[in-house]
Formats: structure tokens, C-alpha cells, sequence
């Protein structure tokens, strides 16, 4: 079968008289064949040259391109991540075919799936009552006609129309010089403009830093904070939320494009936002050879004031505690006043609804047994991220179960552990968007897999039926099932037997990094 022989799994369902299209790409990212309907034909394992290649996709797209395309949920979409790092059809000089714009004109960017960018440079001015971006440029038109006109909403999550449906879309409009007589700046500005959504799946912390802040960071961060971000459907709670890491992206106010009815004049603007691939920054896509690992440098610059504040007040709280009680000697140092290795700490990430650890008490026990410090930390909506911050970039081993809540691993310093339990339905998913992505950062990553006996749902099903013996023929039938099965219904009770043997891999992997830090810290 296909999926037995490729890497990574992209597709997409279609309501097409059952149709579904499929591309395959193996373990070498070597492209293996097309998919299309149920005749059963496929592809033998070949190696086309780039022009069959693109001419396979070209009769593909013409056929099943349509308007019910974009059906399935965000999880399960078409040809769902395409860099060069993975193989895909993007090519650096695709994605950055606007990275030199002449004055007085307009690029876009629309070969990329996941979004569109347009580059506008030279006199450029907002008109947000009208939803407008206008380029004026010097060529001697008088009558006021619109020399080119571009329309985007400028949000990465392109491939899916029932969300960009709800995403603003904006006018991109080239006239003349003599027509910014009618539109005279109200505010003028010295350096670019970026311009992008806060609408969409923002809300979601996955969506928030995958859709947002990570392709933010990937376009402006060229500019040095000599920028401006334009933000449609602006919320002010996200401002907030993100306020540190925002300062360290621009040192300009932000502005709410539709709430703003002056004219604001930029002297370039990018439209949209680069994305590359899920929760990464692909060094290759980059002029400057960023990396994940410098976006996570970026983010202990932002929160590390904010957190030696929390340090402060635990200690006040310490010392006054200690006023109160007998001060005795540290288990974790010797009587003879040396230092000991301390021991390694795990957090559990902790779920209040669905995917919950149903024995997590018990699984508690077991970590402090095998030797860990153990911390349970339950993320609500309102839980200050930089506290969140806090204990997991001084933990060693972060534990939680397949969701939105394990992007929380971009908060973990590289060479530590993250053990994502993967639910019943959930393999590719927990792959693709965590454990991958986790991987690049330089974690360890260790999936556990649960079987169908440490899920809720073999408590309701029958031992054969497909939703415990074959997960997949169940998300073949579309997202709603998905979602209504494997992720709003299923809870997971440990295998504590299995479980310990992940456990005792991360312990001996802390131990031996803080062994190596211990060392460093005596010579």
C-alpha cells in the first residue's frame, strides 16, 4: 500500500462520488506515485524528472480543484505541508520570488499552498474604511485608473476556504501619481510595513504560534524591529498575551487596521505572512540561516524579565515561610555543604476535558518512584504564558497527552525529553505537528502509542470493531468522525508496565545531560 511506504501522508476527501487523491512521498522524499479515485491504479515506485512531475500535478489539480475541496477540517487537509526540507514542490526560489521588488510596483507570492504574500514598494497608503492598500506610482498617469489590482486575505491557512472565508480580504490597488492628491498622509512612516490577520483559528495556542506568531517572526525578523505590523480583526487580548514576544519583533506601536481610519503611508508593505512548515523555521527558506532554535532563543529574550519577577516573588514567598518554620538541610545537598546532582524534573501537561489521563494519580507515583521531581501543570486560557515559560524551561521531561496544549514544547530547552501519548486515531496528527517539529528543535521525542485497552473507547466499542482495530478506515470517512470519535470522546488509562519503560529512557537521558552540566559547572 502507499501509506506503507511513504513518510509523511497528505490528502484530502473530497464529496466526489467517493474520490480521494493522495501524494505519496517515501522516507527519501522521493515522489512514488499519484492516487486518484478507487480503480486501484498505482504508480510503480519511480523517480520522474521534475517536468513529468509538475505535468502529473497540473492534470490532477484541473480535474479535482473545486469549490468542495476544502471540505475536511484543518487536520486532514490537501497536500498538507510542502518545503523543500520535506521534499515538497516549493523550491527556495519559489518561495521567495518577491525578495527584490523595483520601487513603484507589486509582487505576489501565490505558488506556496499554505498562503499568499504580495510586496508592495514605494508610495504606499492605507484606507482601511474601504478595505484598501494603494501603490502610487511615477509614471504620468493623470485619470485616476487603476493600473493593476491584487486581492488577499492575509492569513496561512489558504488551503482552507471555510475559515479564509471568514478572514478579511483586502485590496491591493496601483494608480498613478497625480491620483494621492485625493489621499494625503496622515501618519508618515519610515520603514515597512507587515501586514497580516489575528482572525481565523486564533484562540487556539497551536493555531495561535503555527498560523501566527512563528510565520511573524519568519518575515519580519530581516527587518531588525525596523518594522510596523497592520493587523486586521485585531484583538486586544492577543496583544496582550503576546506583548513580550511582540517587542522583540517591532519596537513600533502596533496598529488595528480597521479601528485606525487615518491614512498611514509606508515606504514598502508585505501583504500576508511566510509560512514554512508546521511549528519550524526552515533555515534553507531563510536569507540569514534562521533556525527553530533562534525563534526559541527569541522567546527567552521575551519572557526571561518577566520570569526573574515570578523568581523574585517565589523567594519572598520562601524566606517569609521560612521565618515561620525550622530551616532544614536540603535533600538535595549534602550535609558536608556540597552539591549534589539534583534530580531530573517532569512536567505532565495536564488535559481538563477530553484526552484526559484517566489513572494520572497513579502515573504520578510511578514517575517520583522511577526518580524524577513531578509537576502537574494544568494551562487554562488565562494562565500567564511566561509562568508557563518558567517551570517547563527548568523542567527536563514534559509529558502530555496528543492536543494543542503539547505546542507548549517550544517552551522546553533543547537535549530535553517530550513524551507525547498518542490516543487511538491520532498517529499522523501527533507526528506531523508535534513530534517532528519537536525533533528539529533538538528534543527527544519519544511517542508512546497507547493500544486499544488503555482507551475509553474500548469500553464502548466491540473488540472488532474498526474504530479500535482500524483508526485510519475511520478517518478515511472525514473529519467530522475524527473529531467526534478520537478526540472529543477518548480518554486514556495507562498501561503503567508499558509506560516505565519511556520513563526510565527519559530518566537516563536527564540524568546523563545533567551529569555532563554538573561536570561543567565544577572545572
Amino acid at each position: 500500500m502507499c501509506k506503507k511506504m511513504m513518510h509523511y501522508k497528505r490528502y484530502q476527501h473530497w464529496n466526489r462520488k467517493g474520490d480521494v487523491f493522495v501524494v505519496c512521498v517515501d522516507e527519501e522524499t522521493t515522489p512514488i506515485g499519484l492516487v486518484c479515485g478507487n480503480s486501484g491504479y498505482n504508480h510503480k515506485r519511480t523517480k520522474p524528472k521534475l517536468f513529468y512531475l509538475l505535468f502529473l500535478c497540473l492534470i490532477s489539480f484541473s480535474f479535482f480543484l473545486a469549490p468542495q475541496l476544502f471540505t475536511s477540517h484543518h487536520n486532514f487537509s490537501l497536500l498538507y505541508s510542502f518545503s523543500s526540507e520535506e521534499g515538497g514542490l516549493i523550491s527556495k526560489s519559489d518561495f521567495n520570488v518577491c525578495s527584490s521588488v523595483s520601487n513603484g510596483s507589486i509582487c505576489c507570492e501565490r505558488s506556496s499552498i499554505r498562503s499568499d504574500v504580495c510586496v508592495m514598494k514605494g508610495d504606499v497608503r492605507t484606507d482601511s474604511a474601504s478595505s484598501r492598500i494603494t501603490l502610487y506610482r511615477n509614471n504620468g498617469h493623470e485619470n485616476g485608473e487603476v493600473l493593476r489590482h491584487e486581492k488577499i486575505r492575509p492569513y496561512t491557512r489558504k488551503w482552507e476556504k471555510n475559515v479564509m472565508d471568514t478572514v478579511d480580504e483586502l485590496d491591493l490597488v496601483v494608480k498613478g501619481e497625480h491620483s494621492r492628491i485625493h489621499q494625503k498622509c496622515d501618519v508618515k512612516h519610515d520603514v515597512p510595513a507587515v501586514f497580516f490577520s489575528t482572525g481565523g483559528y486564533t484562540g487556539n495556542l497551536y493555531h495561535e504560534f503555527n498560523d501566527g506568531l512563528l510565520p511573524l517572526y519568519i518575515t519580519s525578523q530581516q527587518f531588525n524591529k525596523k518594522v510596523v505590523f497592520v493587523i486586521l480583526e485585531y484583538h486586544a487580548w492577543w496583544i496582550m498575551k503576546y506583548e513580550n514576544v511582540l517587542s522583540h519583533l517591532t519596537e513600533y506601536p502596533i496598529i488595528d487596521f480597521s479601528g485606525d481610519k487615518r491614512t498611514h503611508c509606508f515606504p514598502e508593505a508585505i501583504v500576508g505572512l511566510r509560512i514554512h512548515d508546521e511549528l519550524t523555521v526552515n533555515s534553507s527558506l531563510m536569507g540569514n540561516d534562521k533556525t527553530i532554535r533562534d525563534f526559541r532563543d527569541l522567546l527567552d529574550l521575551a519572557y526571561l524579565p518577566r520570569i526573574r519577577s515570578l523568581i523574585q516573588d517565589e523567594e519572598r514567598d520562601a524566606r517569609m515561610n521560612m521565618e515561620k518554620h525550622v530551616s532544614l538541610p536540603s535533600s538535595e545537598t549534602k550535609m558536608d555543604g556540597k552539591q549534589e546532582l539534583k534530580k531530573p524534573k517532569v512536567v505532565i501537561i495536564a488535559r481538563n476535558d477530553s484526552r484526559a489521563i484517566m489513572n494520572e494519580d497513579s502515573l504520578v507515583k510511578l514517575i517520583k518512584d522511577v526518580g524524577f521531581h513531578v509537576e502537574v501543570l494544568r494551562p487554562q486560557r488565562t494562565t500567564e504564558l511566561a509562568s508557563i515559560y518558567q517551570v517547563l524551561n527548568s523542567s527536563d521531561v514534559m509529558i502530555g497527552v496528543h492536543g494543542a496544549a503539547m505546542t507548549h514544547f517550544l517552551f522546553m530547552r533543547p537535549g530535553s525529553v517530550f513524551i507525547q501519548i498518542i490516543p487511538l486515531g491520532t498517529d499522523w496528527a501527533a507526528g506531523t505537528y508535534y513530534g517532528e517539529p519537536a525533533v528539529k528543535l533538538g528534543l527527544k521525542y519519544i511517542g508512546y502509542k497507547i493500544l486499544p485497552k488503555e482507551s475509553s473507547l474500548y469500553d464502548e466499542y466491540d473488540k472488532n470493531d474498526p474504530v479500535l482495530t482500524d483508526p485510519n478506515s475511520v478517518n478515511d470517512r472525514g473529519w467530522e468522525f475524527t473529531k467526534k470519535i478520537y478526540l472529543d470522546r477518548q480518554n486514556v488509562r495507562l498501561n503503567l508496565g508499558r509506560f516505565r519503560k519511556r520513563l526510565l529512557r527519559a530518566y537516563y537521558h536527564s540524568v546523563a545531560n545533567e551529569s555532563l552540566r554538573f561536570r561543567h559547572q565544577s572545572v
